[in-house]
């Protein structure tokens, strides 16, 4: 009888209790995915949508009214907004006392800033002209996102994190400068595509 049973070898004691460690990492921070991608998605879905509307030169690209376009922006927000949320409070839950508080109350403030963003817009933007109603939506939830991604990285000590909202800003401040159309394209190819690809990488990474 032979017995197909072996003792792992040293270096294979080694692989698995790294895998193991990396998964445990993974699980007890939370995926990276949760944090970056979901704004990827969001972007790139609203903020096309609001392109092929504007146009570069004041043309629509597509027969897409501005309604239509703010409201696949919003929702795709608000969704990426409640994944963002649950996956900062799905990280503090395996802390406890002062850091498990900070990052509650964090994860909360996503939700609280979008709600009183929706407000002020919905009130403010009836007095603006079209084009310019449809960037204070888009400008107002980008500062919004890069303000918080920025307080989460002072929070947490996490420089990926805090420049993630410098880049956010910059983009967003220069798409308000050029205008809605731009400002459209701008975030859908710098932010929407670029964010996918950072959370990829900083998931492997990590």
């Amino acid at each position: 009888m032979v017995d197909d049973e072996r003792t792992p070898s040293p270096e294979e004691m080694l692989r698995v209790i790294e895998e193991q460690s990396v998964a445990t990492t993974r699980w007890l921070r939370g995926d990276p995915l949760f944090l970056y991608a979901p704004w990827g998605v969001a972007w790139m879905l609203g903020f096309t949508a609001l392109f092929l509307h504007y146009g570069l030169d004041g043309r629509p690209y597509a027969p897409i009214s501005q309604m239509q376009a703010v409201g696949v922006l919003m929702a795709a927000q608000l969704l990426a907004g409640a994944f963002v949320a649950y996956g900062i409070v799905r990280m503090n839950k395996t802390t406890r006392g002062d850091s498990n508080a900070r990052g509650a109350m964090f994860g909360y403030a996503w939700f609280a800033g979008f709600a009183l963003m929706v407000v002020i817009c919905s009130r403010m933007s009836p007095l603006l002209p079209p084009q310019e109603s449809g960037l204070l939506w888009a400008g107002s939830s980008l500062m919004l996102v890069a303000t918080l991604y920025m307080a989460g990285g002072a929070l947490f000590l996490n420089w990926t994190f805090f420049f993630f909202g410098v880049w956010v800003a910059a983009v967003n401040t220069l798409g308000v400068l050029l205008g809605a159309g731009w400002h459209a394209l701008l975030t859908a190819v710098l932010l929407g595509g670029g964010y996918i690809v950072a959370g990829v990488l900083v998931r492997r990474r990590s």
